[in-house]
């Protein structure tokens, strides 16, 4: 067994291409969203309200984007396993989690490089097809792997 293991690790500068790839999405939406880029530790990277942004979306994005980096895979209604939680389920583990750390909202995906996890990116503000168009456009601009 290896006492280390190689990474991958989002620079500014790949976060930078990744908010700009995501704002003119958001543009060409017509909404005005906040992105969260968080790195593989789910410390925020950078962070971006874009004009006419409604304050609540600076925490959705980015319980978002850690939750994404946490679990390795797209934020959604399913449990660590993969499994699918109702309502009570997904409340309670966000309280355990923590709600800054996990959420059920659609929106927030791991920024992947091969078998690594560089960070999670989180986007609110529109509907959660349209936070994740953003984020997957996000992810596209430095040729990263969108999931699912």
């Amino acid at each position: 067994m290896e006492a280390f293991a190689d990474t991958k690790q989002l620079t500014l500068h790949g976060a930078r291409a990744m908010m700009t790839a995501a704002i003119a999405e958001a543009d060409s939406l017509g909404i005005a969203a906040t992105i969260a880029i968080v790195d593989a530790g789910g410390h925020i990277v950078l962070l971006e309200r874009m004009d006419g942004g409604r304050f609540h979306t600076v925490h959705s994005s980015l319980t978002k984007a850690v939750c994404a980096a946490s679990n390795r895979r797209p934020t959604t209604t399913q449990g660590a396993q993969g499994q699918d939680l109702d309502t009570l389920h997904a409340i309670g583990l966000s309280l355990a989690a923590g709600p800054e750390r996990w959420t059920a909202m659609e929106g927030g995906y791991p920024i992947s490089i091969g078998n690594h996890c560089a960070g999670g990116i989180g986007v609110s503000g529109g509907d959660w097809e349209q936070d994740q168009r953003i984020a997957k456009a996000a992810i596209a601009a430095v040729g990263a792997k969108p999931l699912p």
